[in-house]
């Protein structure tokens, strides 16, 4: 039986990477073929593909936002494109492979594409698509220790917010514990979210020369944006000293790569780091303040922004921008935007649910409404992405029904003045949030109202299906 092997991944590993995973083998199993998808997901990689498989398969599809190492799959035709594609394209990709016209992977040969499904630009990824990559392989491995590090101090909160000053009466000794922890595994994510973006260009020379580019930034309060330009700037400069440094002699390849290759990329990044710290961190401080003025002067202006933004691709890289943003916020000891934007995240699955709930077979088909009972979980545990497949089937309806419900729970949220010092967790954090009820109020308010217009809007179009049908 023909065999082709694919590899899902997504940044945070939670949603994407699997359900690209099922389409890619519910539409194998459709054609007739074997297929084993590795998976790149929040916990390490399942289902490893191995050299056998190498031997056995036809061709590779690479269904990633970040880096799977594609080099192993030089010299074999290979699609490479955004994962989204492989939930929603599964089957034209599998039949693209099938058909034998896919180019070889870092191969001289140049083999036209003549399927008109799959562009020429998603199987030789361009430049923009090649940066996004290196970003989400930053975001992806910085975001554990987000996490990690934003739950232990918000809860050290529990026995106060100075619970952690030794001259506070609030002072308590496991609560200081808590928030040194966390402030650690908090304060390291812009060097590894550098270094990761620089380990994605050019290996561990790169990570080596990111990882210090951001400490600098993080010194200097360059911040994500020093991040930014350190992550880049390192694994570019690494590959350009790694084919410098190519016509030495084989004896020197130690001396080159435990030697000299650091050396000399943690001078220059350190150096230009230094250079460029002040005025990063001027610009940086200019957009805190006008965010926290906007927060202020006009929170449901800043509310629609967020929410717009968190429900018009769904964990996707717009999404991805205000939750960095709450996150540099919410290190900065700013409670109330994080507040903003985790409503706005968890607000589209619930919406869902409900819908599926409240409008049951007369909107909704079995598998949807089944699909519908999991995003209650989903938007408990703030993972927006359970949203997807119902937007990918109509987006034209869905997105803007969910922004619009996105941007209410978070214009609410800021009007309330409520603060959640988590960066995630969802509904799981609600001890650490000053206001529970209100916020989950809020949620509600905007994910019924969502849920309401989505179902008579699948309603309408259901019935027009059918009156299309019977006549």
């Amino acid at each position: 039986m023909t065999k082709i092997l694919a590899v899902t991944g997504c940044p945070t590993g939670i949603a994407h990477t699997y359900m690209a995973e099922e389409a890619l083998k519910a539409a194998a199993k459709q054609a007739g073929i074997e297929i084993k998808v590795e998976t790149n997901g929040a916990s390490g990689i399942d289902n490893m593909i191995t050299d056998a498989d190498l031997a056995k398969a036809v061709g590779v599809i690479i269904a990633a936002d970040k880096d799977v190492n594609p080099d192993r799959f030089n010299g074999m035709a290979v699609i490479e494109v955004p994962v989204k594609d492989g939930i929603h394209k599964a089957d034209i990709l599998i039949k693209q492979i099938l058909t034998g016209n896919v180019p070889i992977r870092n191969s001289n040969k140049s083999e036209p594409i003549t399927t008109d499904n799959v562009s020429n630009s998603q199987v030789k990824e361009s430049i923009g698509r090649q940066i996004y990559k290196h970003l989400m392989n930053g975001v992806s491995n910085m975001l554990p220790f987000v996490v990690a590090g934003g739950v232990l101090i918000a809860i050290s909160f529990l026995w106060g917010i100075y619970s952690a000053d030794p001259m506070s009466p609030q002072y308590n000794q496991f609560a200081a514990l808590l928030k040194n922890i966390g402030g650690q595994a908090f304060g390291i994510m812009v060097p590894v979210f550098t270094a990761f973006v620089a380990s994605s260009i050019a290996g561990r020379p790169g990570m080596v020369a990111g990882f210090i580019g951001g400490l600098v930034a993080n010194i200097t309060g360059a911040g994500f944006i020093g991040g930014i330009i350190a992550g880049f700037a390192a694994g570019y400069l690494m590959l350009y000293v790694k084919k410098w440094l190519d016509h030495l002699p084989r004896q020197f390849e130690g001396l080159k790569s435990i030697f000299i290759m650091p050396l000399i990329g943690v001078f220059i990044i350190g150096a230009v780091m230094y250079l460029l710290g002040d005025p990063i961190a001027a610009i940086n401080n200019g957009m805190k303040e006008w965010l926290q003025s906007l927060q202020r002067a006009n929170p449901i202006l800043l509310g629609i922004v967020i929410g717009c933004m968190c429900s018009f691709d769904f964990g996707g890289p717009v999404n991805k921008a205000a939750y960095v943003t709450g996150t540099m916020l919410l290190g900065e000891g700013n409670f109330y935007f994080m507040a903003g934007v985790s409503a706005a995240c968890i607000v589209p699955p619930f919406a869902i649910a409900l819908s599926t709930t409240i409008f049951g077979n007369k909107a909704f088909s079995e598998d949807e409404r089944a699909a519908g009972l999991v995003n209650y979980v989903l938007g408990a545990t703030h993972i927006t992405e359970g949203a997807i497949p119902f937007a990918a089937k109509d987006p034209l309806r869905v997105i803007p029904i969910m922004m619009l419900s996105s941007a209410i729970a978070a214009v609410l949220t800021f009007l309330s003045h409520i603060q959640v010092p988590a960066p995630h967790g969802g509904f799981l954090v609600l001890p650490l949030v000053n206001k529970p009820l209100l916020w989950v109020g809020c949620i509600f308010v905007g994910a019924v109202l969502g849920a309401v217009l989505l179902g008579l809007t699948r309603m309408h179009r259901n019935r027009k299906l059918a009156a299309k049908a019977a006549s």
